[in-house]
């Protein structure tokens, strides 16, 4: 947290001080006004400065969108980044060259930016937000994939009457699953083991 303790002749005078110490503008802090001040007599005796705190109001998204920049940054790759928020979603949309570092094996660092920067964004405020990286637009691209997977592995479950465990998955690739067999009236699908490797079973209803 940012702050500084300034004095003045006046508050005004002193929150101007602080303001120019935090290098920031008055409609992103908080001002505590301690004391007053006072002019005193002849405005030389017995003058008391006014003496004001001034805290730097933290935005949660773009200490969240520093970070992430500055990780790009160290891997190397040259990316800019987009930020959409909607309610309490926030969706970071990077765009660049040579993205495939960025996003891995099966969206493998993509998901793991996605935690880190989950884990500061929420450390910044006492409203949690959820986070979603994306990049080249691949989430789109690998719900498609999943959902596809989905339902082979749904048939595969009715042709053999056995449960199909998936490989391990984000939480929100699970839900991917949920809701693309949703509405399968012969198929149920639910979450096993602990993470990192907590899963989906596909299972024919008997």
């Amino acid at each position: 947290m940012k702050q500084v303790t300034a004095t003045g002749q006046t508050v005004n005078e002193a929150v101007e001080s602080a303001l120019a110490q935090l290098k920031t503008t008055k409609d992103r802090t908080e001002v505590t006004i301690i004391a007053e001040g006072k002019k005193g007599l002849f405005g030389i005796f017995g003058s008391k400065p006014a003496i004001v705190k001034v805290t730097v109001i933290i935005d949660p998204v773009e200490e969240a969108r520093d970070f992430l920049q500055k990780v790009i940054d160290s891997m190397g790759v040259k990316a800019k980044i987009d930020v959409q928020k909607e309610g309490k979603n926030v969706k970071f949309n990077i765009s660049g060259e040579k993205l495939a570092v960025l996003i891995g094996k099966r969206g493998q660092t993509l998901n793991s930016l996605q935690s880190l920067t989950q884990l500061v964004v929420n450390r910044h405020t006492n409203h949690y937000l959820n986070i979603i990286i994306d990049a080249e637009n691949y989430r789109e691209r690998r719900e498609g994939t999943l959902t596809q997977l989905a339902e082979r592995l749904a048939e595969k479950a009715l042709r053999t009457k056995q449960d199909v465990p998936l490989e391990p998955m984000p939480s929100y690739e699970r839900k991917v699953i949920h809701t693309a067999l949703l509405n399968k009236s012969k198929i149920k699908t639910y979450s096993a083991g602990t993470d990192p490797n907590r899963h989906i079973v596909i299972s024919p209803i008997k």
